[in-house]
């Protein structure tokens, strides 16, 4: 029986289809390929990677750990995080015990005692900027001696590379290029010494290609396969929200369903779970167990694009300034409202903010990305693709928000 998945990633019984994407990753997985997971926002690439986890662990072949970098702010805090989370595999435990021991006890404490967050603590304590190649390598090494192949999921990635590229204007500096660069290179060179033994997925938020581009330090991501999740197909989401529909007990005939999906034209499971959850409270205040066109009309127009949908929309604008920096942050916002304005936009109107932009007004004082740059990482997040020469929203309903927020009264910038 599936359940609402919320804004946390599911798996087991609350995982939904994905059986091609699940046995083309295990096949990647058993021939030691490491993969780079992309795909747009709220795809489920944190829940498919777990389930895939879960399942190779319970076949009793594979060691599994998962790390989240959203946090980590230097290659020091990133390999304190992959030892912590690598404590469940025995070899690595057994190296934590004998490598940091010392520095725990000399802490205060015995490491058998100490929680996940103190033992974190007490590790990261040990690693520094001089140190953290070597102890990165020692912690790859104890994975690679476990007796069983281990799977190394690495989440938000990007969003490390991110943060040690740029400066607080979001333009990359000389110095977050040499310290990107290292830890890249380390990454590198680390899953090329264990392949076989410690198989990397790669994935995050924002993409990491385009990241990597604007750097020029592509080559470093050259021992990842990209895999490309693509959205749910309209059928996959109908049975989906059948299923859900089928848990919940409430009604929502097959022309209801299809309503849904094709409102939001692209059919990001987040959203086709959160359409489902809308409409379940909706139908629940009103006191109906079935729902109607007029139901989803409703629920689309003012609880999708109200506050609460508003909730989960803004991450989106959130990722695009903390990538592309105010400047380019300033070029996208032009970008995406005039292409939600008008439905599309034109290859007429992207020359006009090339000429536009290139003069300098992006942002006072920084220094603005091209908009070419701005549009590639716009389309390799899935926001836009190309239309008749020019491009389109991916999501209608992102879209509509976007619409909505944004094109009242608005012109573009060289029309002003």
């Amino acid at each position: 029986m599936i359940r609402k998945g919320g804004s946390n990633w599911v798996d087991g019984e609350n995982f939904f289809d994905r059986k091609t994407e699940l046995g083309a990753l295990e096949e990647r997985v058993r021939e030691g390929t490491h993969t780079l997971l992309t795909a747009q926002r709220r795809m489920g690439k944190t829940s498919l990677v777990r389930e895939l986890q879960r399942r190779l662990a319970e076949t009793g072949e594979f060691e599994v750990v998962f790390v989240d970098l959203e946090a980590a702010t230097d290659p020091a805090d990133a390999i304190a995080e992959i030892g912590i989370q690598a404590k469940p595999v025995r070899a690595a435990w057994d190296w934590i015990k004998t490598g940091f021991g010392n520095l725990v006890r000399s802490a205060g404490g015995r490491i058998e005692e100490l929680s996940v967050a103190d033992l974190k603590v007490k590790l990261r304590a040990g690693i520094d900027a001089g140190n953290w190649p070597q102890r990165g390598d020692a912690i790859f090494a104890a994975l690679a001696e476990s007796g069983r192949p281990v799977v190394l999921a690495i989440d938000e990635l990007p969003i490390l590379v991110n943060r040690l590229l740029k400066d607080d204007t979001g333009r990359v500096t000389p110095e977050g290029k040499r310290e990107a660069d290292a830890f890249l290179s380390w990454l590198r060179k680390a899953g090329q010494a264990h392949r076989d033994r410690v198989t990397l997925i790669l994935s995050g938020s924002v993409s990491l290609e385009p990241l990597l581009e604007q750097a020029g330090l592509s080559a470093q991501a050259n021992i990842f396969s990209p895999y490309d999740l693509k959205p749910w197909s309209e059928e996959t989401a109908v049975s989906c929200l059948e299923a859900l529909a089928q848990s919940y007990e409430v009604g929502l005939g097959l022309e209801v369903r299809r309503d849904m999906c094709r409102r939001l034209r692209c059919c990001i499971p987040h959203h086709v779970q959160m359409f489902f959850d809308m409409m379940h409270d909706h139908l629940r205040r009103a006191g109906l167990k079935d729902a109607s066109l007029n139901d989803v009309e409703w629920v689309y127009v003012r609880e999708m694009q109200g506050v609460r949908g508003q909730v989960d929309l803004q991450h989106y604008e959130g990722r695009l300034e903390m990538v592309l920096g105010r400047a380019g942050y300033t070029i996208a916002l032009e970008i995406l409202t005039a292409t939600a304005v008008d439905g599309n936009i034109t290859a007429e109107t992207i020359d006009g903010y090339r000429n536009y932009f290139a003069m300098g007004n992006a942002h006072d004082g920084d220094d603005a990305p091209a908009v070419d740059h701005v549009l590639h990482m716009l389309q390799h997040d899935g926001y836009v693709e190309p239309e008749d020469g020019g491009y389109r929203f991916v999501s209608r309903l992102l879209e509509d928000w976007w619409r909505g927020r944004y094109g009242q009264r608005f012109v573009p910038v060289f029309d002003r």
